[in-house]
């Protein structure tokens, strides 16, 4: 019951930021714009990493995404409207 009573106190200690005081981008006081476009940022980068990764993999294993790509056309071919 007390931390029931500490959350109605204090509303911000329900939701901290994501980013710790250590990394460099992260300002004193986040406000919740700020916050949402780094959130977006972080986001937008770590896609941009994923697909990278994905076309390296696609480049160095050929025959897994030919195997893939025949999987998705059965796929395809199956599916009924």
């Amino acid at each position: 019951m007390a931390d029931g009573a500490q959350s109605a106190e204090d509303p911000r200690s329900a939701r901290t930021p994501r980013s710790t005081p250590d990394t460099p981008d992260a300002p004193d006081s986040p406000d919740a714009a700020e916050t949402d476009a780094q959130r977006r940022r972080r986001r937008a980068q770590f896609l941009r990493e994923l697909h990278e990764a994905k076309a390296l993999r696609d480049r160095v294993q050929p025959r897994r995404v030919k195997a893939a790509r025949m999987r998705q056309a059965m796929r395809m071919r199956t599916f009924r409207w």
